[in-house]
Parts: C-alpha cells; structure tokens; sequence
C-alpha cells in the first residue's frame, strides 16, 4: 500500500527557472482569482481515451511527463505526478528539476488521489477538475471522498485550458470505411443489437463516446488518434435513427450518403451538449458511467433519466466472430513474416558492428509497412536493451537511447495495424553471452507464459482470477511484476480493449471470459538499473468443442469432440462449457536465453510443438536470411 510522506512547500527539487516551473506558477495564479486551492490534471480527454490527441495532453503540457499515464495533482504549494511502476523510472528521469514530486504507487485510484489531497488542502478548499475529461463513475467516488473530509469538487471549470496559450487544435484526419472482407458485420446488423440492448434497459437514447465503440459499430477508421485507427466523434443512438457528431468535413459525401442510408445523421462535433440540452422531458438515456464524462451528463436536462450500464458495444466487439479471427491469423502470419525479415538482418548486422534502439525501431516498423494489408503501428516501439528493458514502457528518442553492444539482453515490444487484426508482441533476445541470472529470469517468466497458455477453465470465468496462473512460476521464487497479465486487444482498433483484464484488477461480471476475445498473456521480471524480461503472446478464447484452428498434439481432442458431438453442445460431462487458448502470435523465442534445467518436459514439448507451428505458418512467406534464421530458431529443445 502507497504511504503518503510529507513534502516541503517546493517537494524537494524545485528550480524556479524551468519551463514546467513557470507553467505551475501560471495555473496557481488561476486558481487564486478562482478561489481554487486544488487542480487534478487527469490524463484523459473527452472520449474517455487511454492514447489522446494533443490537444488534450494538459498534463504533459504542464509537467513534462511524456508517459501514457498519470494523474499530475497541484495545490498552492505542493505538485504532485501519480505513476504506477511502469513509470517509476521514466518520471524520475523526466520530472528532476522542477518542483513536482514523483508519487510512486501500485494504482491509481480516487483513495490514493484523495488521502493526497486532504492531508494538504484546508479543510473547506476547493478541488477543481476538468469535468470534460473526467469519467462520471470517477467523479462520484472522489466526490464521495474528498467531501467527506470537508473539501468540495467543482468540475465545471477546465483550469489549465485558461493558461495554455498555444493549446494544439482539434485533429482533423479523414473518417474511411472500413469495408468487406475485414468488416465482417454491417453497421446496420450491429446498430441492431445496440438498440436490442437498449430495449431491454426500457432506453429511448443511448450515448457513445468512447472512439473504438464509435468506430467498431459504424465501420468506420480514422487516424485523430496515434496508433489507434480512430476518428474524435460521438454518438447518440435511438430506436429508429443514429446522430454521428463529428467534423463532417472529414467524411467524403459519399460516405456520407451511405451512413444516411443506414439511417445515421451526421451532426457537428461540437453541438452536442446543445443537442443533449434539447432532449425531450421524460426520455431515458443509457449511459456507461465508466466511458461517458461528467461534463456530457451535466448536460442533460434534468427531465431526463439515466440509465447507467456497460456499453453494449464494448460487450459486443470484444467477442471475435469466427470470420474476424480467420482475418486475424492472416495478419498473425504477415506480422510474423515481418519479424523474420527484420530479426534475420538485425542478427547479421549486429555481427558487423553495434546497431542502437533507434536502428531496432526504424527497421522493424518498415520490415511491418512491405506486408500485406499494413495499416501503422499498433503502439509506440518498444526496444530496450538491458537497463532500459526494465522499464516496461520505455521508448528510445535521439536524445535517450542506449547502443546495443557486449552482453544482456533486448527486449522489443511491438505491435501493427492491419486491415484484418491488431498485434501485440514481446520477444526478448540474447546479446552476446546474457549471464545465468538473465536466463533464470527469462526462463521463469517463460513459465508463466506457458501456464497460463496451456490453462483450460469454464465459460464466464472473470478473467482478473486466471491472473495468478502466469504469476505462480515467478512467486515461487519470491518474484513478481507491477503490471497486469494481460489486456484485451481490438479487431482492426485499439490495441487495448476491455472489458476483460487478466490482472488483479477487481473482478466484474463483465470481465466474464467469453468465446472469440482476443487477449495479451505477458507476465515479466524487472530489475531496475539492469535488465528486464516480458515474453507476451496474443490468445483466442476458444471452445474446447471447437475444432483446433492451427492443428493440436491434444491426445484427448478427439475424444473430447466425440463426447460434445455426442450431447450436442461444449458441456460434454455435466461440468458445464469450458474455454482454451488458441495461441495466435508467431513469432520464435529465444532458446538461447533458457536455462533448460528449469523446464519440465510437459513445458519442452509445449515450446517444441509452439516453434514447429511457427515454422509451418510463416516458411512460406519468407524467402533468403529470414528463412534461414526462421528454421534455425525453431529447432526443438
């Protein structure tokens, strides 16, 4: 558990010269003529996003933080960046020489934010937050806490908008469609299972704001945001007729002509509140508190009721139909081809001389950009050689990035965009002679990629309770990692999607494990100031009815199949539906790295039969040095 530690007025490392120093001074004069004593700076936006478009990056604006995440919190005196462990080291690095302190934690949490904030504001101060950006389910628990120890919360006013001079303006991308084949459902097929939903809720209205449900349900692709194939837009949903508020200079007329045929109205991105202001007394809107933002529900009139519930999209689009994951294993394959071409070069060129993480980043993205049905990058490159491994979410940049030469280990994490799927995938890679402790890790972090690969458990289980399963080889050896197993991954959208979490987060029945989700299994050791170690594949949630779509060593598969052909359904033995992994990235692993001694023979033949699957599915994509680093980094155990 985080322990609050007391700071002095300038938190121990300020320098009044630097530029996020002068920032803070500005926002501090605002809160004065506001009568503010508090600003939470969440990183968020409008939609809810975890990747935002610049012009919602206050808080990197204002404390020089360039993480994906964070939660910067400023009194009159104090300042204060919330990071969880992925970013312990990168906040410590970017914060020093400014007045803001690195608040380490676990998660996180209103608590965490609220403990902060009452051991320093006076009682009956103002808290202010942005309640453009801020959840409505995160609004009540703070506001639930900090009143509670006599301070209020007022979200009606954006502070750090008032100083942000050269605020970047709203991206403006073209919306494209996503078509036939990859879109496997029309947008008028899935409109009807939203408004099926909505009928048994007893809703006229519902409101979508979070951009892949906008973008899965519609069809639609747009590229507002880095890395992810969507479009800033929202979406109001009634029984008969749809309104899409978005710049509509984006969207060709034609496609335009068509969203009306299937009966969507495109409406400006910015009349919204208005239109939400304007809704008829009486009518009942759905709204899913955790994806739709205080300010938007401010917004309604108060004739108006609410349901709050799940989106049904984001129930609906995390359950891959059987055509999207043939799509899928199709982008598996090129993804893989990509990495033989680019590990294939990387291993000769390493021979000749040191190569830098920025060579790693460069090279395998455009190895990605020749295959087939390449779209982008699903995520920022990830290549940390042995010290920078460590930092799970660490990015070399030309001014911050280490040469990789002598002996550790590389870790790279990446991931594409393609037409037909998204991929995720970490492989750490042997550098000279990586010392026994390296391949005691590697090797035990391998074992619980296995475990949980190899896990079978039953339909519905919450996916936060399979969490343990990676962590038990680690635990065993007093060994542990800060952040989840695993997370959700889009079709052709976000490479991070809920609602299921194989981590410890709290279980939720919608984090119920259903056939077709796609889900990362990505367990890791951290040494901070030495190396690190994630080996993360994507799964399928897949029944153990289903017939093995890469080919199986189950002795009992057949049997299996007999018995439910037998009853007529998955729940042959009275047990109920069960659920496997089908494993769906290819990609070798480092045999080198393994300290053999450490595996089982269940575990031998699991990594024998994963590498002679690879070999089978990418060899006829790859020609010259990939094929021959593919064959020889596939050989059996």
């Amino acid at each position: 558990m985080h322990t609050l530690s007391p700071s002095p007025a300038t938190d121990g490392n300020a320098n009044a010269h630097s530029p996020v120093d002068a920032r803070l001074e500005r926002l501090r004069a605002q809160m004065r003529s506001a009568q503010i004593d508090a600003v939470i700076v969440p990183s968020s936006d409008p939609h809810l996003s975890e990747y935002l478009p610049a012009r919602w990056q206050a808080r990197q604006w204002l404390s020089g933080f360039t993480g994906s995440a964070g939660t910067l919190l400023v009194t009159r005196e104090h300042a204060a960046l919330f990071v969880d462990s992925r970013y312990w080291t990168q906040a410590d690095r970017e914060l020093a020489g400014c007045a803001i302190r690195a608040e380490k934690v676990t998660s996180i949490t209103p608590t965490v934010l609220a403990d902060w904030l009452l051991e320093r504001v006076p009682e009956g101060g103002g808290v202010a937050v942005d309640g453009a950006v801020l959840a409505v389910q995160a609004k009540v628990a703070l506001c639930g806490l900090i009143s509670a120890g006599g301070l209020r919360l007022q979200s009606g006013v954006d502070l750090p908008g008032l100083v942000w001079d050269d605020r970047p303006a709203l991206p403006s991308q073209p919306v494209y469609e996503h078509l036939a084949p990859h879109a496997t459902r029309s947008r008028r097929a899935k409109l009807a299972e939203v408004r099926e939903a909505m009928a048994r809720a007893k809703a006229d209205r519902h409101l979508v704001s979070t951009l892949d449900d906008i973008a899965w349900l519609l069809n639609l692709r747009g590229s507002d945001v880095a890395y992810n194939p969507v479009f800033l837009a929202h979406l109001l949903v009634a029984p008969g007729q749809a309104w899409l508020f978005v710049d509509t200079a984006k969207l060709p007329a034609a496609l335009g002509l068509r969203l009306s045929d299937d009966g969507v109205v495109l409406r400006p991105y910015e009349v919204l509140p208005q239109e939400l202001e304007a809704l008829c007394g009486g009518c009942t809107v759905l709204i899913d508190p955790a994806r739709v933002t205080q300010g938007l529900k401010d917004a309604l009139p108060a004739s108006c009721r609410t349901v709050e519930a799940i989106n049904p999209s984001t129930l609906l689009k995390s359950r891959k139909t059987e055509a999207e994951l043939e799509h899928v294993r199709e982008a598996m394959i090129e993804d893989g081809a990509a990495m033989c071409a680019f590990y294939a070069w990387f291993e000769q060129a390493l021979v000749k001389g040191s190569l830098s993480e920025l060579d790693v980043d460069e090279r395998l993205s455009a190895e990605r950009a020749r295959r087939r049905n390449f779209v982008g990058l699903s995520f920022p490159t990830i290549a940390g050689y042995n010290a920078n491994g460590a930092m799970p979410h660490y990015r070399a940049t030309p001014g911050h990035f280490a040469r990789i030469e002598g002996n550790g280990l590389l870790l790279i994490d990446s991931g594409a965009q393609y037409l037909g799927g998204t991929t995720d995938i970490t492989r750490v890679w042997r550098i000279g002679t990586p010392s026994r402790a390296m391949q005691r890790d590697f090797t035990l972090v391998l074992k619980g990629t296995m475990a949980l690969s190899q896990t079978r458990f039953p339909r519905g289980t919450l996916a936060p309770m399979l969490d343990a399963i990676a962590r038990a080889p680690l635990w065993a050896e007093g060994l542990d990692f800060g952040h989840g197993t695993g997370h959700g991954v889009g079709y052709f959208l976000n490479v991070h999607e809920g609602p299921q979490s194989i981590s410890r987060a709290l279980p939720t029945a919608h984090m119920a494990m259903e056939p077709g989700m796609i889900t990362s299994i990505e367990p890791g050791v951290y040494r901070p100031g030495l190396w690190g170690v994630r080996i993360e594949n994507l799964v399928a949630n897949r029944s153990l009815a289903s017939e093995p779509q890469w080919g199986s060593t189950d002795v009992f598969a057949e049997a299996r199949l007999a018995e439910a052909s037998a009853s007529g359904s998955a729940q042959a033995g009275g047990f109920g539906e069960f659920l496997e992994f089908e494993t769906l990235s290819l990609c070798p692993i480092d045999t080198r790295c393994i300290d053999t001694s450490l595996l089982r023979e269940d575990e031998k033949r699991w990594l024998n039969d994963y590498h002679r699957r690879v070999c089978d599915q990418l060899m006829p994509r790859v020609q010259g040095a990939a094929s021959d680093w593919l064959r020889a980094r596939t050989q059996p155990l």
